[in-house]
This record gives structure tokens, sequence and C-alpha cells, in this order.
């Protein structure tokens, strides 16, 4: 039995240097993160899809192992840097082209990227996102932005001390509770250590660059486009996912030219680590099916 190929580096965006990962051989499925959160949710699509193929991960700037930036109020957290960084990306792990997977944010990058690379793009996988204006579908709650932005507003003043009041909250035993009372996850299918290191890598990040990234995010809009977009897409969306309810979902599979749709069952906006085998599962279909038919 041979040894599974691994290869990691890093890519210069700007001043700041974004760390990838690529697992595996074959055709390529890049894998683009949700906000605040790095290259762990992805596990079991890398361990499934690395067997056939080659698997690539990678964090946004001042995500994971990617630096962070030296002023993240000036910073491009823009979701076109992100989709400009994807490309940086695919070319150092030496793809040509690939299918893109995203989780949350991670559906405005790729929908980005394939409005701005079509001809690097053979299919689309957006999972419990939206393709823009994020907040104003967020739980759906009309008053989100307005929170979001006051908060952003509160840790633009207070600088570093808002980390440092911030981070307990998410680094400690009470989060599991938390994220099972407040729906966030849930806890018939999700493991307490599959949901540890997103609590304990927010818990690293500075505030201030998460919170003006999913301003980004709302400022975003790609639904205008998407009939622009020409590649398969298949759209997975959860029962219960608060973050991006299902209209959002079917908004997307009726705006694209070519897509489908998979709902998971009692899926919360975790259900990359709730669900992994039904997911995977279907993703696989929708590979065998519409990107490598004939």
């Amino acid at each position: 039995m041979g040894t599974t190929r691994i290869d990691t580096g890093f890519v210069q965006s700007g001043e700041e240097r974004l760390f990838w990962r690529a697992v595996g051989d074959g055709p390529v499925l890049a894998c683009c993160n949700g906000v605040g959160v790095s290259t762990f949710f992805w596990k079991y699509v890398v361990e499934h899809f690395s067997e056939h193929g080659r698997v690539v991960v990678w964090d946004y700037v001042g995500h994971g192992r990617s630096d962070r930036p030296v002023d993240p109020l000036t910073a491009d957290l823009s979701v076109g840097r992100c989709a400009a960084d994807l490309d940086r990306v695919l070319d150092a792990a030496g793809a040509e082209d690939a299918v893109l997977l995203g989780h949350s944010m991670g559906c405005q990058v790729i929908l980005e990227y394939a409005l701005q690379q079509p001809d690097r793009v053979r299919g689309l996988v957006p999972i419990l996102g939206s393709a823009g204006r994020v907040l104003d579908t967020f739980y759906n709650q009309p008053r989100s932005y307005d929170v979001i932005h006051t908060l952003f507003r509160v840790a633009r003043r207070l600088g570093p001390i808002f980390n440092v009041a911030a981070a307990p909250l998410f680094d400690n035993s009470a989060v599991w509770s938390i994220a099972r009372h407040g729906k966030l996850v849930d806890p018939y299918y999700t493991k307490p250590e599959d949901l540890l290191p997103y609590t304990q890598h927010l818990a690293r990040l500075d505030f201030r660059l998460f919170l003006g990234m999913v301003l980004q995010c709302h400022a975003h809009d790609a639904f205008p486009h998407l009939a622009d977009i020409a590649a398969p897409a298949l759209v997975i969306a959860a029962e219960r996912d608060y973050f991006t309810p299902l209209h959002v979902s079917r908004r997307m599979v009726a705006s694209l030219v070519d897509a489908e749709m998979m709902v998971l069952a009692d899926g919360t906006h975790a259900a990359l680590i709730e669900q992994p085998a039904t997911l995977n599962h279907r993703v696989e279909r929708f590979l065998r099916e519409k990107v490598n038919r004939a």
C-alpha cells in the first residue's frame, strides 16, 4: 500500500502569506472555509476524497496558519480578495482546474471565483451558504446587520482589548452547552471533539478581522450574476441551518444555470461535521453524474 501524498506551503498575497495543504493525487477538489473557520471542518471530506483525488484546503488571511494583517482595519478582507487568493492557491498546488467546495462564506468565494475564472471551474458545491447579502437572512432577523455593525464599531474603538475580553467566551467548557441550546449544532450528530477546534480557533482570532470579514460578506452579492455561471452545481442545504435559511439555497438553485439541491434532514450550519458520510456520498454522486460525464 502506497503512502498518501501530502503537500503544504504558503502563497504570497499582498503583504501576507497564506497557508495551503493538498492531500492525495488526481482530480482536484478545492475547499473554501467559512469566516472564522480553518481547515479542520474539511477533515471528513479530505479523508474520503483524497483516496482517489487531490483535496486542497487553505486559510484566509488572519485565519489558521496564514499571516495576520498588520492592521485588520485597513486590510482587504473582501470576498473578491479571497477569490483572487484561491487562484494563487490553485497555482501553488499545481491545479489547472478544480471542483470547488465552499462552506458558509466559502460559497460566496467559490461563486465569485467561478465568475472571475470560469475556465478553471469544473463544478461547484456551495454548502450551507449564500451568494451574498448574508445578514439580510441571518437567523431571519432583520436587525442582524445593525447588531454586527455595532459590535464592529465597539471592537474598532477598543482595539486589542476587545480580543482579550472576548476570547475566553469561546475557549471554555461552556461553549458546547451554548452551541447545543442555541441550535448552532445538532447534539445527536456532532461530536464535541469536532466542534472544539472551531471554538479554539475563534478564541485566537482578531475579532476586528472576523467582524470586518462578516461585513464584507454582507456587502458582497453574486445573486444578480449567477445566471452567468455555466459550471454544474450541487447546492447543499440543511433543514435547521439558521445562518442560511432554506429559501436562500432555493433561490441559488433557481438562479444558477445547471444546479441541483440536497437538503440534509435535521442538519444545522455545522452539517459538514454532523453528517459527513451522507454529504460525501451525495458529492460523490454529483462528481460522477455531472462533473465526469462524457
